[in-house]
C-alpha cells in the first residue's frame, strides 16, 4: 500500500508564488522518480516536472518559473511554483515510480496521489 499526500494549491494571483508538496508513505523500497501532472478542465493530464536520481525534466511552459526538489531520505518532492498564469489553473497530482513490497511480493508500479487545486486569477 502507497500513500501520497499532497499539500499546498488554492488560489493565486497572476504573477504570485505557490508551493505544493507531497509526501509518500508505506510499503515502500525504493523511488525511481517522483513528479507533478497536471489537467485542466476539458485537458488531457500533462506532466509538469519529473525527477530522478540522475534527470531532472520540466514541461516547455514552466520553464525557468516551477522548480521541482526532492528530499529521498523523507520520500517527499516539492514544486515551487513562481510567476503563475492563469493558464497554470488545473488540478495537480504528485506522481511516483516505486519498487514496493506487497503481500506477495515486492512490485514496481506508478502511483497517483488525490490531486490538489491551483487556481490561478485576479
Amino acid at each position: 500500500q502507497v500513500d501520497l499526500a499532497e499539500s499546498g494549491g488554492g488560489l493565486a494571483q497572476p504573477g504570485g508564488s505557490m508551493t505544493l508538496s507531497c509526501v509518500a508513505s508505506g510499503s515502500i523500497i525504493n523511488i525511481n522518480a517522483m513528479g507533478w501532472y497536471r489537467q485542466a478542465p476539458g485537458k488531457q493530464r500533462e506532466s509538469v516536472a519529473i525527477m530522478t536520481s540522475t534527470l531532472t525534466t520540466y514541461a516547455e511552459s514552466v520553464k525557468g518559473r516551477f522548480t521541482i526538489s526532492r528530499d529521498s531520505a523523507k520520500n517527499t518532492v516539492t514544486l515551487q511554483m513562481n510567476s503563475l498564469r492563469p493558464e497554470d489553473t488545473a488540478v495537480y497530482y504528485c506522481n511516483i515510480e516505486a519498487k514496493v513490497r506487497q503481500y506477495n511480493g515486492i512490485k514496481r508500479g506508478s502511483y497517483w496521489g488525490q490531486g490538489t487545486q491551483v487556481t490561478v486569477s485576479s
